[in-house]
């Protein structure tokens, strides 16, 4: 009898240890598949560091990024940290420079050798929906991006209730001057900026079309728009060629060919600033410690001015949108990229990318840390967006119509094509390229 006793003791132990481990293996991260799901990436902090595995996975994960986060040395730290965390995981990254402005360009020539995770522009969110190339997120990523962002930035990176990438940065740009050339009270309006009495060589202004992502913030900021309020009222179509956007249309033709405004295709604006040499200009957050730099102490930073271009003000309005982290749909390791996609946006991600290349953050709490709120490009990004910015439309029409179409504007008045004869012609055929059928 004490012999069964023995025998039932020991099978009862066994079981017991058996279940165990099966607890554990049930914990391990589920594989996501193509949706981009990842259920075991933490809400706001970078995960804790796992237990590393019996034997680790071998992952390549080839990443794109812009060249202001590889330079300082920003993303080789963070693969570094993030693979310290991930024992389970033993990952070869591949990183490669590529702008955020012409990510999609890039990856739609063939998603199966663009990066596992990338960096982007929102904007070009629905071009790479349409084409099966980013991964829709899912589980604990989602639901980082949305309770630890505002709903504004959100926005940003959703189509149809639906979480695409991971916002690290508010997207939109502000006003830079030397403070040696303008004062406060110049810097108000384009008027005061240009009257500005600059010695010879000197360039009040410099314009720059960014591809129309600039060039966008005259019509807008005079009251102007592409399919209405919403931006998706396609019936309303585009109001540009009317008596307000033609006198827009001369006022930036006037200011293009002004010998003391600086056309940014032409020149280099940070050589120019490091010279005093250059009044003003737009650009955005990703480029302050290159402009820093260049000007030390007389860097100013202030939201962009009024314009007049039929005797009434109007504030200019730009562009506001995010840079974000994105997931490639066709990533052969969906589980770790997805995993490194909510690493970088995370918080402290986001406060380490503040810290380095001064970028500010979209995470709500680093926004609201201390040194954050003191520092001068994080207020007037705050003040940007609030005072004189609209969302910028993500829609495919107006992305299929509107960039192809817009991009031509200021190289074609720079070289004449465009002109003040021709100018209502030309508005009128950019007009109904427009048009939703």
């Amino acid at each position: 009898m004490k012999k069964v006793s023995r025998l039932l003791a020991l099978l009862m132990v066994t079981m017991l240890v058996i279940s165990n481990f099966a607890a554990c293996g049930k914990n391990e991260g589920k594989n996501t598949g193509s949706t981009g799901t990842n259920d075991s990436a933490q809400a706001t902090k970078a995960p804790d560091e796992t237990k590393a595995p019996a034997k680790a996975e071998d992952v390549a994960l080839k990443v794109w990024a812009p060249e202001n986060q590889i330079q300082p040395g920003t993303i080789d730290s963070m693969c570094k940290s993030f693979q310290a965390l991930h024992p389970e995981w033993n990952i070869k990254f591949t990183v490669e420079t590529q702008g955020e402005d012409t990510a999609k360009d890039e990856i739609l020539k063939d998603v199966t050798a663009a990066g596992d995770v990338f960096f982007f522009a929102n904007d070009q969110l629905q071009e790479l929906k349409n084409a099966g190339a980013i991964a829709r997120l899912g589980g604990s990523t989602e639901e980082m991006v949305k309770t630890t962002m505002t709903e504004q930035v959100v926005n940003t990176v959703t189509i149809d209730d639906a979480v695409y990438a991971i916002p690290f940065t508010h997207n939109t740009f502000f006003m830079y001057y030397d403070k040696s050339l303008l004062s406060t009270d110049d810097i108000k309006s384009l008027e005061s900026i240009m009257a500005k009495k600059t010695s010879d060589g000197v360039y009040n202004f410099c314009f720059d079309s960014a591809g129309g992502w600039k060039l966008a913030a005259w019509y807008y900021g005079a009251g102007l728009s592409i399919y209405g309020d919403s931006a998706t009222d396609f019936a309303a179509g585009c109001n540009w060629n009317n008596a307000t956007g033609l006198a827009v249309t001369n006022y930036m033709i006037d200011l293009i060919k002004n010998p003391k405004c600086a056309y940014a295709d032409d020149v280099n604006i940070s050589e120019l600033a490091g010279a005093h040499k250059l009044g003003a200009w737009f650009d955005g957050s990703w480029n302050y410690q290159l402009y820093k730099d260049a000007l030390g102490d007389d860097l100013g930073l202030a939201v962009i001015p009024t314009f007049n271009p039929d005797g009434k003000d109007y504030q200019l309005k730009s562009f506001y949108g995010s840079k974000c982290i994105g997931v490639n749909a066709q990533t052969k390791y969906p589980e770790a990229a997805v995993a490194f996609a909510a690493y970088l946006g995370s918080e402290e991600m986001q406060k380490q990318r503040f810290v380095e290349t001064a970028q500010v953050p979209t995470n709500k709490a680093v926004s609201e840390s201390a040194e954050v709120q003191a520092d001068p490009v994080a207020s007037v990004l705050v003040q940007e967006s609030n005072m004189a910015s609209v969302l910028q439309p993500n829609s495919a029409e107006f992305t299929s119509r509107f960039w192809p179409n817009i991009t031509g504007f200021a190289t074609e008045i720079r070289s004449g094509d465009f002109n003040k004869k021709n100018a209502q012609e030309k508005l009128d055929t950019f007009v109904k390229t427009l048009k939703v059928e």
